[in-house]
């Protein structure tokens, strides 16, 4: 996808972005490109599609949240997201870079993607943004709002937050599976009925066939 071609698809669906914002997200292209060939932390063949099944899919979290009316960019009150298993930095930086009142903490387990999550958000002067290398376990801290992007089951992902969110775990999740796989999650941890629903994300990425299949799962508190 050409850059024109992301930013007029956000600028649509994200009314309030800025050309501060809109210069963070051209740097993204540059910056992954300059890491990835460091530290592989997006496959070398998709990095020509980093805005499209990279960038624009970390912000499907956000137009969902705009959508059910969540997705104000001033919230009222300081929010806190974790992005657990960030990688090299997706959702997070993307994130970030939309809504730059509220405060991210990009975690992973695994030192070297979290250098280069850690070096594109200095890159870019991203001061909404704090990186950490250690389990979710280990944070000791509550959040707002979790976010991920095909982590680990609900059954294995849930526990790890259980306790330490107040409103929401989002998640980026797609395969024939996925029904079975919340069931299952829902059934361990006996979440309650209406707790989990999922968004089609072909519902606004229309144009694309990557996307079919792909939902964003919230998981309420």
């Amino acid at each position: 996808m050409e850059f024109q071609t992301f930013i007029d698809t956000v600028r649509r669906a994200f009314p309030f972005l800025t050309p501060e914002m809109e210069q963070h997200f051209a740097a993204l292209d540059g910056l992954y490109r300059q890491w990835n060939a460091q530290i592989n932390v997006i496959s070398r063949k998709d990095i020509d599609a980093l805005y499209d099944h990279h960038v624009l899919h970390s912000l499907a979290i956000a137009r969902y949240l705009r959508l059910r009316g969540s997705g104000t960019k001033t919230p009222g009150l300081p929010v806190e997201v974790l992005d657990l298993g960030t990688g090299g930095g997706f959702p997070g930086i993307p994130l970030a870079i939309l809504f730059p009142d509220v405060h991210f903490t990009l975690c992973d387990s695994v030192g070297k993607k979290t250098i280069v999550a850690e070096a594109v958000g200095r890159a870019l002067g991203l001061k909404n943004v704090t990186v950490v290398n250690a389990r979710a376990e280990s944070l000791g801290k509550d959040f707002d709002y979790v976010v991920s992007r095909a982590v680990a089951s609900l059954e294995d992902f849930y526990p790890w937050v259980r306790g330490h969110f107040r409103e929401s775990i989002l998640l980026l999740k797609g395969g024939d599976t996925l029904a079975g796989e919340l069931s299952r999650g829902m059934a361990r941890h006996r979440l309650p009925k209406g707790s989990v629903s999922t968004w089609p994300i072909d519902a606004w990425l229309t144009g694309d066939p990557w996307y079919s299949g792909k939902f964003v799962v919230e998981v309420r508190a």
